[in-house]
Order: C-alpha cells, then sequence, then structure tokens
C-alpha cells in the first residue's frame, strides 16, 4: 500500500489541492503565520482582523479557510466560514463539512457534504471528502461508490480522486 501512495504521489498533478485540481497545498500566508484565532490577514490594513470586518472578497476568505482547515485550525476555519456571506455555496458547505468530520462531527459533516453534492452533484471535492471520512468510519463501500461517482463525473486523476483512492487503499483520510 505505501508503495502504491508513493506512485501516486509521483504522478502528475498528484498535488491537485482541494478544490480538485490546480492549486496544491494552500501557501501558508500572514494568515497562518501572523493571525491567532478567528482572524485573517488583510492586506489593505496590513494587520489581522476579524473576517467581517476585512476587505477580503469571498474567494479570498475561501483562500484563508483552505489555509487554516491546512493547518489544522478547523475552529478558526469554521468562524471564517461562519462570516461568508452565501453560506449555500457548495464550496462552503463542503468545507463546514470538512472541518466538522475532523472535528469529530461525522453525521453533521455527511449532512453538509450532501447539501453541497444536491446543490452540484459534480462537486467531486466533497465527494472525496465524505468518501475519506466514510473510510474512516470504516464504511468502505460507501467511500467506494463515491470514488465511482468521482470518476464517472470526470474526476479521474484530480486529487480528488486519488486521495479518495488513497484513503481506501491505507485505511486513512487527509488533512487537507
Amino acid at each position: 500500500m505505501r508503495t502504491l501512495l508513493i506512485l501516486l504521489m509521483c504522478l502528475p498533478g498528484y498535488s491537485f489541492a482541494a478544490s480538485g485540481g490546480g492549486k496544491g497545498v494552500p501557501t501558508p500566508t500572514q494568515t497562518t503565520k501572523s493571525c491567532w484565532g478567528v482572524r485573517v490577514w488583510d492586506d489593505k490594513e496590513k494587520r489581522c482582523v476579524r473576517p467581517k470586518q476585512s476587505s477580503l472578497d469571498s474567494d479570498q476568505l475561501y483562500g484563508a479557510v483552505r489555509e487554516l482547515a491546512y493547518a489544522g485550525r478547523f475552529q478558526d476555519a469554521q468562524g471564517v466560514l461562519r462570516a461568508m456571506v452565501d453560506q449555500s455555496d457548495d464550496r462552503v458547505l463542503t468545507y463546514w463539512g470538512f472541518t466538522h468530520r475532523k472535528l469529530g462531527n461525522i453525521a453533521l459533516a455527511n449532512a453538509f457534504y450532501n447539501q453541497a453534492i444536491a446543490l452540484n452533484p459534480n462537486n467531486i471535492l466533497a465527494r472525496s471528502y465524505m468518501g475519506q471520512g466514510f473510510v474512516e468510519d470504516g464504511r468502505p463501500a460507501q467511500a467506494l461508490a463515491q470514488w465511482r461517482q468521482i470518476r464517472a463525473r470526470g474526476g479521474i486523476g484530480t486529487w480528488a480522486e486519488l486521495s479518495l483512492r488513497a484513503a481506501l487503499e491505507t485505511g486513512q483520510g487527509f488533512s487537507y
């Protein structure tokens, strides 16, 4: 299994981001280097501010959520999620699910993933994260079903597909 995981990591595109492809692991910014608690770095202010008081747009706040989640700061990531205007955005729902799963709230995580998928059936990231949760929860059949959905929806070779496949093979999910 470790050999397969190593081979997967050598594939082009393996470092695809949690978004499904292209961005890679979030690069640490001042948000994770300098800000503590539910704060984000505001370039205009040149300081850490509360997310609702920042000049960051939705995409920038989403980037801060990803960065905080990758750093293991799940409650801080949830604080930024709370500040996002469109709580029905499938990306926001996906990260609500991710952070709740990482905090051990599996049923709530799955409710958020299901909402994200209902809004966007092609949200392969939500499918991957939900599948990884199924793996961690000892439900490989449900995880395999999500992996098949990812592949059927054009996700072959994406981070979402490869990470869920690795989780199925190793029994462990990813932290981003």
